[in-house]
């Protein structure tokens, strides 16, 4: 996924100074960026709210497999479902830059544009090529979500990031669960079709387009667009840094090569090993949970074909799934132990709790257990997202950390569209779900094993340094903030990203 709501924000987590120091220290232009922040971040979190209300996302699969289009399971898993992955690939990096040259708003406007297309396409289409521009609609809809994360940046000062990124997340997951709610209600209770669920959500991303326009427009944004530094007396960003400059001086050409050198800066952190760890778990990991996001929803079909639309039941799995997965994130800043030490064995655990999942997922015949794996494993990821965003930020500064999480959500992509090429797609293996799923559980074995032996090199290594007196030193927790926020990207939702 593109760098997250919170990613920027941690960045800053580790030197806030106190409160009553704050607006006597920093530059006037920095205390108030803009005297109507306040109303500014509050419409932002409404139109992230509103822009999640789709109560036809969870359903999707099972109105394309149903008798309102009447695809066979091959189309959608071998043919159509693909293009997602394809799409996204495609436009992640001109929509990474674009968000940033533009400020963010028209690549929004871009967003809502695509969101109705999507809907449009699922109410009016009726041919395989029709869903797999829709599909393509939605790769576009999943790389513009960077413009919603980042936006919240060019409206407060630095010291109001972690907070004011926090309330924009809390929106979004708000709207992914009320969403996921909404969808489940009309089905079972209201007994609504799946073609009218789609119409009701075509009007709610209408009316998410119409908040857009009245969006405004930043005059800053984080790489393309700063302000003149040397004028309003704030600090040099890390771009000015590479430019030679620090602030007014050297600004002529840093478009073209600071960003260059932002990137080898990022090749040289590499050696750094907790954040060459957690980003290599980034890149691999969150591969594999996304294809499972993915397909997920083709493999509860083939284990429930259910006849009666009253009786599925995607919509709640999704808003506990969205539930579980952000106490779990909450949770995960509590956790305290010394992360150079048992980053491994931490990592090896879950991953390999996660194979397990998918075992179970793909073997049991009851879809309830399908679903409670399915929860469990969204959750377990979830729990380890805000670890990786913090132990990868904590060192960096908001550029760096912003080009750092693009490279990692880069990697992973690329990685996504091999495996979907060679699993999936019907010019490759074109496996089924069931097949697919067994892919995926040898793929997750195969990281904790890796995992689980690097733990082991880790402890041997340490026993063999270990001089006398270290070992309490070793027992001695390593504080984790309390306040790490929960991450996006990563499509950030089963809601948000349908299968």
């Amino acid at each position: 996924m593109v760098p997250g709501i919170t990613l920027l924000s941690c960045c800053r987590a580790g030197g806030a100074m106190p409160k009553k120091d704050e607006d006597a220290k920093k530059p006037a232009s920095e205390a108030a960026p803009d005297q109507h922040w306040k109303l500014q971040v509050f419409y932002l979190c409404f139109y992230g709210f509103m822009t999640q209300i789709r109560p036809g996302e969870s359903f999707i699969t099972p109105y394309l497999l149903g008798p309102d289009k009447n695809f066979t399971q091959a189309e959608v898993t071998n043919v159509i479902t693909p293009v997602l992955t394809y799409s996204y690939m495609a436009v992640l990096v001109p929509t990474f830059l674009l968000t940033d040259y533009l400020r963010y708003k028209p690549v929004l406007v871009l967003q809502s544009l695509s969101h109705i297309s999507i809907w449009l396409l699922l109410v009016l289409g009726t041919s395989v090529l029709a869903m797999q521009l829709m599909e393509f609609f939605y790769g576009i809809t999943m790389a513009a979500r960077i413009a919603y994360s980042s936006y919240i940046f060019s409206l407060v000062a630095p010291s109001r990031y972690q907070r004011m990124a926090s309330y924009s997340r809390s929106a979004v997951l708000l709207g992914v669960f009320t969403s996921s709610v909404l969808g489940q209600l009309c089905i079972s209770l209201g007994n609504v079709s799946f073609l009218s669920l789609n119409y009701v959500s075509l009007v709610f991303v209408s009316f998410g387009f119409i908040l857009t326009l009245f969006l405004k427009q930043p005059r800053r944004s984080l790489f393309f667009n700063h302000l003149d530094r040397a004028v309003d007396g704030a600090a040099p960003t890390e771009m000015d840094k590479m430019a030679g400059g620090d602030g007014g001086r050297g600004t002529k050409g840093w478009r073209d090569i600071a960003l260059c050198r932002m990137l080898r800066e990022v090749g040289a952190l590499a050696k750094q090993p907790q954040l060459r760890l957690w980003s290599l778990w980034w890149v691999f990991n969150s591969a594999g949970y996304y294809l499972m996001l993915y397909y997920v929803q083709i493999l509860w079909n083939e284990i429930y074909p259910a006849t009666d639309n009253r009786r599925v039941y995607n919509g709640g799995v999704d808003a506990a799934s969205t539930l579980l997965g952000a106490v779990a994130s909450f949770a995960a800043g509590y956790l305290k132990i010394r992360w150079t030490l048992w980053s491994e064995l931490v990592i090896g655990m879950v991953t390999a709790f996660q194979a397990g999942l998918l075992l179970l997922m793909n073997t049991t015949s009851n879809i309830w257990l399908c679903y409670a794996a399915y929860v469990l494993f969204r959750s377990s990821y979830q729990f380890l997202v805000p670890i990786a965003i913090f132990q990868i930020a904590m060192s960096l500064s908001k550029e760096l950390c912003a080009l750092v999480f693009g490279v990692n959500t880069f990697f992973a992509t690329v990685l996504k569209t091999i495996i979907t090429i060679i699993v999936a797609d019907k010019r490759g293996l074109g496996l089924s779900v069931h097949p697919q799923f067994y892919v995926y559980f040898g793929y997750f074995t195969l990281l904790a094993v890796t995992y689980l032996l690097a733990a082991v090199g880790v402890g041997i290594r340490y026993s063999r340094r270990k001089q006398p007196g270290e070992l309490a030193l070793a027992n001695e927790p390593c504080q984790v903030p309390a306040e790490v926020p929960p991450a996006q990207e990563q499509r950030l939702d089963a809601g948000a990203l349908r299968a």
